[in-house]
């Protein structure tokens, strides 16, 4: 079977994110400061802090890397289930 079930792809999707974050922390810490006691500004004076952000999380959780995150997910499902762990209701871990 060479498909994710809605629920695999929502939890590659968090696990994707989640490391895409932890990557991109020094990036995030950076907008978060220049957005405290921000509101509607935060739009025009973080600007370039948000685009560096974006363009860092992307490399993480843009097209590209989701495929590959998925087909290394399918590989390793389809590895357990050839060695005969189909019985078990683990995923695989990436």
């Amino acid at each position: 079977m060479n498909t994710l079930s809605r629920r695999e792809e929502e939890t590659l999707a968090k696990a994707t994110k989640a490391r895409a974050l932890k990557e991109c922390d020094p990036l995030v810490k950076e907008f978060a400061e220049c957005a405290t006691g921000r509101t509607v500004s935060v739009v025009w004076a973080c600007k370039d802090k948000y685009k560096e952000l974006q363009n860092c999380m992307v490399q993480y959780t843009g097209p590209e890397p989701m495929a590959s995150v998925r087909e290394e997910y399918l590989r390793l499902r389809n590895q357990q289930h050839a060695e005969g762990n189909a019985g078990h209701t683990s995923t695989p871990t990436l």
